[in-house]
């Protein structure tokens, strides 16, 4: 502290700061901002340096940061790479909580409709209707961009056990042969062909689809070089705009489990499909990436990864029956891996892009839940369950 600092009574600041006496006592308390100069007698004063770190306290604050986050920040100084990155997840918090009463403004409408003119209210209904609003939403809202799917497939991609891929796998079953025509829906960011690139003829036509104009751009930069074999077209699955029979093949990686009216998905698929053309779809069992979700619980067990279990609606233990009751032939085929992550970052990246609640409740002890996380990870690394397979299936 200077000499010619002017020092201030807790009051005194307080006032300055336009703030209450309380709060200025609270922040020394918890070591948010401690006096300058605390006397023999216990008298505490403030100076016009602590004052500039309580405005910055209450910039921080009005930002929506928690005093635990603003805490980290301030022992780190000016650290612009850390207050970006808090103020990037408060962002995303602040986005989830207005998605959050969209969809209850919207669910509210809808259940209100359907219960227009009715004496008797039909639960089963309503809550299957709730479900249906939730995953539409969920699809919107992860799929806008790439950056979520790209944090998922990162964590496969970086840590996974088995050293033959999993697009690797998946491709040896498609089984592509010169000149077809194959539709793939739900594309992604078109990490399948971008891992098969030498492994492509240019003599084959590939249509790329997606409901997000921003997945399709992410995957049309990624296969820029292949401009001679994919198109890009953006539709929902759910009405696909082509001929009856018109490909060889259609592929849906992990998407089906996202369709409101499944049958009606399936009839579409069925329908463009040549005779004896094959559906290739993956999904993933109960088992996949449990102890994610088990460490979560363990931290807080408020949080969700996911509003609905995915591999309930149309999983590898469920959906056969549903496939083979449509095609000619269903095969299932399970890929055997695990993940062995020894990296906290790309697990954290894996978590924060969930669709489920668990921003609510990390952000405001994202520094313990971190630290919490790598101490799982430990020396030796945080073993994962994989779940994952394919369905082949012929008209």
């Amino acid at each position: 502290m200077s000499e010619y600092e002017k020092l201030y009574t807790s009051g005194e600041f307080a006032k300055r700061a336009n703030v209450s006496v309380r709060t200025i006592r609270y922040y020394d308390e918890i070591g948010l901002l401690k006096p300058s100069v605390i006397e023999d007698n216990g008298y505490r004063y403030y100076t016009d340096s602590d004052f500039i770190k309580l405005q910055k306290i209450i910039v921080l604050k009005r930002l929506g940061l928690p005093l635990q986050e603003i805490a980290v920040i301030s022992c780190k100084g000016s650290d612009t790479g850390l207050i970006q990155e808090s103020l990037k997840l408060q962002q995303k918090l602040i986005q989830d909580k207005i998605a959050e009463l969209k969809r209850m403004e919207k669910t509210i409408k809808t259940v209100s409709q359907s219960l227009t003119g009715k004496v008797d209210t039909d639960w089963n209904k309503i809550i299957s209707l709730i479900h249906l609003i939730s995953m539409e939403e969920t699809l919107s809202a992860q799929y806008k961009s790439s950056a979520n799917i790209t944090a998922r497939i990162n964590l496969h991609k970086n840590f996974s056990i088995n050293p033959y891929g999993w697009f690797r796998w998946i491709f040896d079953f498609l089984k592509i042969q010169e000149g077809m025509s194959i539709l793939e829906l739900g594309c992604g960011n078109g990490q399948l062909w971008l891992d098969n690139l030498d492994r492509l003829s240019g003599n084959i036509r590939v249509i790329l689809s997606d409901i997000s104009a921003g997945m399709l751009k992410q995957a049309r930069a990624n296969l820029s070089c292949k401009e001679d074999v994919f198109s890009y077209y953006c539709f929902s699955f759910d009405e696909i705009p082509y001929p009856d029979e018109s490909f060889d093949m259609v592929i849906a990686n992990h998407v089906l489990f996202y369709a409101k009216d499944r049958e009606k998905v399936l009839g579409e698929i069925y329908r463009v499909l040549k005779k004896g053309g094959r559906f290739c779809c993956s999904t993933y069992g109960k088992n996949h990436m449990k102890e994610i979700e088990a460490l979560v619980k363990e931290f807080d067990e408020r949080i969700a990864l996911s509003e609905v279990k995915l591999y309930d609606i149309f999983g590898l233990d469920n959906a056969y029956d549903e496939l083979s009751a449509i095609f000619a032939t269903t095969e299932k085929h399970k890929y055997k891996d695990k993940l062995l992550v020894n990296r906290l970052q790309p697990l954290l990246d894996y978590i924060y892009s969930c669709h489920g609640n668990q921003m609510t409740y990390l952000l405001p002890k994202k520094e313990a839940f971190e630290k919490y996380v790598q101490k799982k990870i430990g020396k030796d690394g945080l073993i994962i369950t994989k779940d994952a397979g394919i369905f082949i299936c012929k008209k």
